[in-house]
């Protein structure tokens, strides 16, 4: 496409390509299905890796976020008696 003009003009074959490749890259339906099963491809059975599931990664992190406040206290309370 031109800067100050329009597309090709009409009837010609790179008018044709143009609303070809409008056709295929553009489009609601084309763009959801494309992105959506791609997004899905990691919730599959067949994606690669370590399957674990949310509640596990929940617990988790909960365990994790407990342990680093407890080393938290601990840390508080070494200090404190090193110092008296």
């Amino acid at each position: 496409m031109a800067l100050g003009g329009g597309g090709p003009q009409r009837g010609t074959a790179a008018a044709a390509a143009a609303n070809l490749r409008r056709r295929k890259t553009g489009g609601a339906g084309g763009a959801a299905g494309g992105a959506g099963g791609t997004m899905l491809q990691f919730y599959t059975d067949d994606s690669p890796g370590l399957k674990i599931s949310p509640n596990v990664v929940l617990v988790m992190s909960i365990g994790f976020i407990g342990f680093v406040a407890i080393l938290h206290v601990m840390g508080k309370l070494y200090f404190v008696r090193r110092e008296g």
